[in-house]
């Protein structure tokens, strides 16, 4: 039986058509109750992310080029993955509930790389080409979303890793990996951050920024530094917002 929400059927069918995603895949053992109870929280997710980006469905698929996967293959011991050559978000059929503003965002970070930074390949993610690069296409959005990541990984005279950053090395020094102070992956986190504060109405979109061991241990942004990117965020995805709608609006 087809879930319900608001009256109306909800399934993965109207979650791909409403909000342009390339395509949706559904694993072969997700049983129909399963399916059924994912798209209602895929649904409400996405639509807590759109109301959080401030822009029009297509700003969450990425003008359509984004798909998803839900319990397909899986790794062991990753609940969510980005999968950058398909350009798809990869949730488990059991452990992926609350990744998917961090999966999203790297999503996001993907196709914004050569398009931030030019020249820097397809496979590049933007705040690594970023930061590793520092050439910039200029544009006023990419200026603030430049100085989204500025904000993240560098303290504030800009000279220096950020607090975040250094939390990350530790993390990586501790665990004997390249992981966590990956740029791409800071990020990821502190749009975690950023989508947790503004409150969505259920967890399936995000969790666990505050009071986690991860949190503890200074893997998300806190204090001051928080209100700071949570505010970079803010400008850049208002910008940016209006900038589609307008755009939605002059296509008729």
């Amino acid at each position: 039986m087809t879930a319900m929400i608001d009256s109306s059927p909800i399934s993965f069918v109207t979650v791909r058509r409403r909000f342009d995603f390339r395509n949706i895949e559904v694993g072969r053992w997700v049983t129909e109750q399963e399916r059924d109870r994912a798209a209602v929280n895929f649904y409400r997710a996405l639509c807590d992310l759109m109301h959080l980006l401030q822009g029009p469905e297509r700003l969450v698929s990425l003008r359509g080029t984004l798909g998803l996967q839900y319990g397909i293959g899986g790794r062991p011991g990753v609940s969510a993955h980005y999968i950058p050559a398909s350009r798809q978000l990869a949730l488990a059929k059991n452990a992926g509930a609350g990744s998917l503003a961090h999966e999203w965002f790297h999503g996001f970070d993907h196709y914004m790389g050569d398009r931030l930074c030019p020249g820097t390949g397809p496979q590049s993610f933007a705040s690594s080409a970023w930061l590793n690069s520092g050439m910039l296409k200029q544009h006023p959005l990419n200026q603030r979303l430049a100085e989204c990541y500025r904000v993240i990984l560098l303290s504030e005279n800009g000279t220096t890793p950020s607090r975040l950053f250094e939390a990350s090395q530790r993390a990586d020094e501790h665990r004997g990996v390249f992981y966590y102070s990956r740029p791409e992956e800071i990020c990821a986190r502190a749009f975690e951050a950023f989508a947790e504060d503004c409150k969505p109405t259920n967890r399936f979109l995000v969790r666990g920024t505050r009071g986690t061991d991860e949190a503890q241990a200074g893997l998300y942004p806190s204090g001051m530094h928080r209100k700071q990117v949570n505010d970079a965020f803010m400008r850049y995805f208002s910008a940016l917002g209006t900038a589609l709608f307008r755009e939605q609006a002059q296509a008729g």
